[in-house]
């Protein structure tokens, strides 16, 4: 669109000048439009269209309470579907959830066959939670338009987190087909395919090569960067992080003490946000880093080509599949060296990132093949964990109180497999009295603690046996292993976050050797505590065995509790300084070897 002289615009109608605003807003000219928009305004006061238009503008910009503002009064003139439509989506956006769904109701009742409505609908309702009208939400978008494949993707979330995993499969493999440019499906179902226990690394591999076909039949990567040459004796490296979890999230947590730590002569951070929603631990990280960025709004071209003007020598997806993830603008090639790391546990498919960080428990030499990236192994654990802020102290052995055992699990109902249900239910059946204590968010819907409670019964566990407890803010959740004697890690996707926070409040956790990355984490996390080979078994009877033998001995148990936190805290686990050295050391080499890589390049042309 040309440059325009807006003075020239005084004298048009109101209609034109409007259609103008409309048109600079589209083209993301925000400052030409809403000046416009203001003009209209200062000769009618209550033109709903300009209103609504200034509201919209301030939501493409992130300026939320002024988008609402705007929205609602040009409701109040004007009453129109798609003013409620956008207002829902503006309160969505800045995180009020039942204001967005009442939104979104009325628009719906303005405008029944409107399927954005529905479908926006069914993202509100899963965020507060109501499970059921979210899943019927998609359902109407899906009666309306049945080929639609972003409906059939929000379905397919929400039905996983009412722990309907084969149903969400099923659904994403649905949205996949309907819609093969939409990346989400294909990393939502790559990212749930973990839980399951029938997914070999070879059939992961495959599927998420399909990922990076996607990426390779739309995306061109760039072949040049505006990167310098010089070594680190020189200037510190330009270390991008790309994610949506910079906040308190498990990713939060283990960057935290790391990033305060990073020597700022040999790495200089820089934010790359995916998620606008910011927290008291994002503004602990921030001054962690020299540029902060908010690329949630960005399409993958624009957040690639800015990344590439920053001239970042490494940069880090700590996303992966996961929710909130840019592995498409990492597909652009943004900067020379790029590596996954510490948000995902998996090859990304992509061949645009170079590496995957990881430890000598997590990526063993011989699983160097389910990578298309290429293995780096840093000396002692891939993770740093970031003691939680919080003053609780370790209450003694819940066992000598209680008489019994009380083993427990506090994360995802969907890691539990039903392999998992059938070895935690020979546990308790050997061990007289003992008890299971579940603590997840999804026990928090009616029918999940219902099939919980089926599931264990089926294996001979009545409910007296048994201890649920849905979603606690973070003090009440770690306050709750007080009362728990030992943690029992799930497979094949077993804890992660939990177990570094079972062993900080003294409980320590029972884990299953695995195969592939992901099933190696609680591995990585309890050796690296120090715990050892006693509490990681070699296969399911041995699991069941050594759980047996470490209820039956109380007195270590107790000994152990007393002095866990200590000893995590002085392992590599929690040495912040340490690791840091290690990653910096780790970003160094992979410099070193790019440099001479193109010096090889160069002397070869």
């Amino acid at each position: 669109m040309s440059e325009l002289n807006l003075a020239d615009l005084s004298n048009e109608p109101v209609a034109a000048r409007l259609a103008h605003a409309k048109a600079l807003c589209n083209a993301e000219r925000f400052d030409e439009a809403d000046e416009l928009c203001r003009m209209v305004l200062t000769v009618e006061p209550s033109n709903s269209i300009a209103l609504y238009q200034r509201g919209l503008i301030a939501y493409r910009r992130g300026q939320y309470e002024f988008a609402a503002e705007h929205m609602m009064d040009a409701i109040s003139n004007d009453p129109q579907p798609d003013y409620y439509f956008t207002l829902g989506n503006v309160m969505a956006a800045h995180n009020r959830s039942q204001a967005a769904a009442e939104c979104f109701r009325i628009a719906a009742q303005l405008r029944p066959d409107h399927a954005d409505t529905y479908n926006n609908l069914g993202t509100a309702q899963r965020a507060l939670k109501q499970y059921r009208d979210a899943v019927d939400s998609f359902c109407r978008v899906l009666e309306l338009q049945p080929e639609n494949g972003r409906a059939y993707n929000n379905l397919a979330n929400t039905l996983l987190e009412m722990n309907e995993l084969p149903a969400a499969l099923e659904a994403w493999q649905l949205a996949q087909s309907l819609a093969p440019g939409f990346s989400e499906p294909h990393s939502n179902r790559l990212f749930a395919l973990h839980y399951s226990d029938t997914t070999t690394p070879r059939q992961y591999l495959e599927e998420v090569k399909r990922f990076s076909d996607l990426a390779a039949n739309t995306i061109q990567p760039f072949k040049s960067w505006l990167v310098g040459t010089a070594p680190r004796t020189d200037r510190p490296l330009r270390v991008g992080i790309v994610s949506g979890d910079l906040r308190a999230h498990p990713v939060g947590y283990f960057l935290e003490s790391v990033v305060r730590n990073l020597d700022a002569r040999r790495v200089e951070l820089i934010a790359y946000s995916s998620y606008r929603l910011e927290d008291e631990l994002t503004a602990r990280l921030k001054p962690c880093f020299a540029e902060w960025h908010d690329i949630s709004g960005l399409s993958e071209i624009a957040a690639a080509q800015q990344i590439r003007s920053d001239r970042i020598d490494v940069l880090i997806d700590a996303s992966g599949h996961t929710t909130y993830n840019r592995l498409m603008v990492f597909a652009w090639k943004p900067a020379p060296i790029q590596v996954s790391w510490p948000g995902y546990f998996a090859s990304t498919g992509l061949e645009a990132i170079d590496y995957v960080l990881g430890d000598g428990y997590t990526l063993p030499e011989n699983e160097a093949s389910h990578f298309v990236e290429k293995p780096w192994r840093l000396p002692e654990s891939y993770l740093c964990f970031t003691p939680p802020v919080s003053s609780i102290e370790v209450a003694p052995l819940p066992l000598k109180q209680n008489g019994h055992v009380t083993f427990g699990y506090f994360g995802l109902l969907t890691k539990v497999t039903d392999a998992v249900v059938a070895t935690w239910a020979a546990i308790l059946q050997s061990v007289p009295g003992a008890k299971l204590f579940l603590k997840s968010g999804q026990l928090d819907i009616e029918d999940v603690r219902a099939s919980t409670l089926a599931r264990f019964a089926t294996c001979g566990i009545s409910a007296d046996r048994m201890i649920l407890e849905g979603f606690s803010a973070r003090e009440a959740y770690l306050q709750a292993f007080n009362r728990v004697d030992i943690s029992l890690s799930p497979f094949p996707y077993p804890s992660g976050t939990t177990a570094a926070e079972s062993l900080w409040m003294g409980v320590p956790v029972l884990g299953l050797k695995g195969e592939r990355f992901v099933s190696h984490i609680v591995e990585s996390v309890v050796h690296t505590a120090g715990l050892g080979e006693a509490w990681i078994a070699n296969d399911r009877v041995d699991y069941i065995d050594r759980a047996i033998a470490h209820a039956a001995d109380a007195q270590t148990l107790g000994a152990l509790r007393a002095g866990l936190r200590t000893q995590l805290l002085a392992s590599p686990l929690c040495n912040a300084q340490r690791f840091a050295r290690h990653l910096e050391d780790a970003l160094h080499g992979m410099w070193y070897d790019y440099l001479a890589k193109r010096l090889l390049t160069k002397r070869e042309v």
